[in-house]
């Protein structure tokens, strides 16, 4: 069975599943704009035609699994929608000229110039801060590594990128090639634990890397009994990436990191699991402004006020268009500056030069025994 046939066949059954369990009840429809205006996901199963994917409605999906979580049947119309990407790529229907630009950027995040990996004697852990905080707050990123050397003085880097944008947008051979690649090598380097900042990065190694185990930085912070707490006061509200929506032990430590300096958090009506997309989810707002941009509108008055910590650079980039928002790793080093909006992220292209700068400082600091560029 060729990709293609197996595609077809994961998308039949997704489509089959969909049209049988799903009872239009609308409660997916209530917080999704998407939904609204293409109806409930049995409504999409049934009207899909494979010879017409050039008009796939899939590619405004934010895919980021809120109508799962509201379902009363379990169903999870967001792996239909992404089954339907990869159908629409495999067959060649389906090109926007929209996405160019973040392909472009993963492009960038896989090539020499930017990656850079790196492996002292005995290293079986690595850090891997991911593109976005990377270019966004290298600084943030390297005191993350001078403080986490302190428990792992063996700790390795590796600057590279995920290839999530590949991923969403259903490109499913060139996502896999790249990945694992890179995955093979890590193992053949005997790395067995890498460290993830990005919430984006934790999914694709949570369900792609195996045996290499994940686990967010966030969590190895939270479990640290020793860190210095400074009494702060005030009170904030956490946004949770919707990658993370079913992550508890992640959403337990950021919390827990966050009130351990003091601060008080006052939830906004959609927290956890029932996270609102930020508006990045999917690339969505490349090809459907109007929709992405509807997530925001809703998380704003949710937040009656309070300033946003979060743990997803992308997420801290989008929501500070229209409400005060900070990276926990930010607070987490800096709480009196950021708190005081005195914190502020870089934007292109001085992100691009920012990752460049970051793998310069690394090169000198990393006591490497094995490095590598990457040239796949």
């Amino acid at each position: 069975m060729d990709n293609g046939e197996a595609n077809s066949n994961k998308l039949k059954n997704q489509r089959k599943l969909i049209s049988e369990k799903c009872t239009a009840c609308s409660l997916c429809l209530k917080d999704c704009a998407f939904l609204r205006k293409y109806g409930h996901p049995k409504t999409i199963a049934d009207s899909h035609d494979s010879k017409k994917v050039q008009e796939s409605v899939a590619f405004e999906c934010s895919l980021c699994g809120l109508c799962q979580e509201v379902c009363p049947e379990g169903i999870d119309p967001g792996q239909m929608f992404l089954e339907m990407r990869r159908e629409a790529v495999f067959l060649g229907q389906r090109a926007f000229s929209e996405h160019r630009p973040l392909l472009k950027y993963e492009k960038r995040g896989i090539s020499k110039r930017y990656t850079w990996y790196g492996f002292p004697r005995g290293c079986q852990t690595i850090l891997f801060p991911g593109c976005a905080l990377s270019g966004n707050r290298p600084a943030t990123v390297f005191k993350l590594y001078e403080h986490l050397i302190k428990r792992f003085p063996d700790l390795g880097v590796v600057l590279d990128c995920c290839t999530k944008p590949s991923h969403d947008l259903g490109r499913e051979e060139y996502f896999h090639s790249l990945f694992q690649e890179m995955r093979e090598y890590l193992l053949g380097q005997g790395i067995k634990t890498v460290l993830v900042a990005c919430p984006n990065c934790y999914k694709i190694f949570k369900e792609y890397g195996a045996p290499l185990q994940v686990k967010t930085v966030y969590e190895f912070l939270a479990e640290d009994k020793n860190r210095e707490r400074k009494g702060i006061q005030g009170s904030v509200t956490v946004h949770d990436p919707c990658v993370t929506r079913f992550e508890k032990a992640i959403q337990d430590a950021v919390r827990n990191l966050i009130q351990s300096q003091g601060l008080s958090i006052e939830e906004m009506e959609h927290h956890r699991t029932k996270t609102l997309c930020c508006g990045e989810g999917g690339a969505v707002g490349l090809i459907a402004p109007e929709l992405a941009g509807s997530w925001g509108n809703k998380i704003k008055p949710e937040t009656r006020g309070k300033r946003i910590l979060t743990y997803c650079a992308g997420c801290v980039n989008l929501l500070n268009r229209r409400t005060p928002t900070d990276h926990v790793l930010d607070f987490f080093f800096e709480p009196e500056a950021t708190l005081s909006g005195r914190i502020k992220g870089s934007k292109a292209p001085i992100t691009y030069w920012n990752r460049i700068r970051l793998k310069k400082q690394f090169q000198k600091m990393v006591p490497a025994l094995v490095t590598r560029e990457r040239t796949f």
